[in-house]
């Protein structure tokens, strides 16, 4: 549903996130709900108001900034909905809004990308991987990944499972093995210029999910100028 801004749940309400990613199918992202957005904070083109305005435009009713390595666009987000809810003087649907990061790893010998989603920021065991650069060494090994966005009270989830040297039949098992709680099972390989999930990969990337009993997410991983593609 469409929650009003600022009001419960909260940007680290995992409890409430779980309830919708319960819910998530192909046709979720990406005019409902997306979870792999990027703006200016890292890698991206948009500016956080920017892509909050797309946002409220399409009706989007949840979202995650997952810049790399940093929550800098999404505090810029979160102040920027929280001033158009006390400046109305009509309550305003509002998309919920959850703290997201991005963070490269290290899965089975092979760089990964892990999605930190309700964390609290400000978290000690989160906030080394806050500060725009990668992690190396130990700290980059997906075990202590996910278990520091687990320890900041954050949900972890492998990002496009079918990009990287080892497929998503070797990586899914052994993120499940470290208690990653979701895959991105709904994300477009191929960029087509409407967003859909790409066929094949969609469906085996869904099985394993279902078989290790873990949460399926979508996002477009927006780098360019539009919410509702990729590039």
């Amino acid at each position: 549903m469409v929650v009003t801004y600022p009001l419960k749940p909260t940007a680290q309400d995992t409890g409430y996130l779980k309830s919708v990613w319960e819910t998530i199918d192909a046709t979720s992202c990406p005019r409902s709900y997306n979870f792999h957005l990027h703006t200016i904070a890292s890698d991206g083109k948009l500016t956080p108001l920017e892509l909050v305005q797309q946002a409220i435009a399409i009706g989007l009713k949840g979202l995650a900034i997952t810049d790399h390595h940093s929550v800098a666009g999404f505090r810029q987000a979160e102040s920027y909905l929280a001033t158009i809810s006390s400046n109305s003087s009509k309550p305003k649907n509002l998309p919920q809004l959850w703290t997201g990061t991005e963070i490269t790893s290290k899965l089975l010998e092979v760089e990964v990308h892990i999605l930190g989603y309700g964390f609290n920021p400000e978290h000690s065991a989160i906030s080394p991987y806050l500060q725009g650069d990668k992690p190396l060494g130990k700290a980059a090994q997906a075990e202590r990944v996910i278990e520091s966005i687990h320890q900041a009270g954050g949900v972890a989830v492998l990002a496009h499972p079918e990009r990287y040297r080892r497929s998503a039949n070797q990586l899914i098992p052994a993120a499940a093995q470290l208690n990653i709680d979701g895959v991105e099972t709904y994300y477009a390989y191929n960029n087509p210029a409407i967003w859909q999930p790409s066929p094949g990969k969609t469906e085996i990337v869904q099985r394993l999910a279902e078989k290790h009993h873990l949460y399926s997410t979508c996002g477009t991983d927006t780098h360019g100028t539009n919410i509702l593609q990729r590039l």
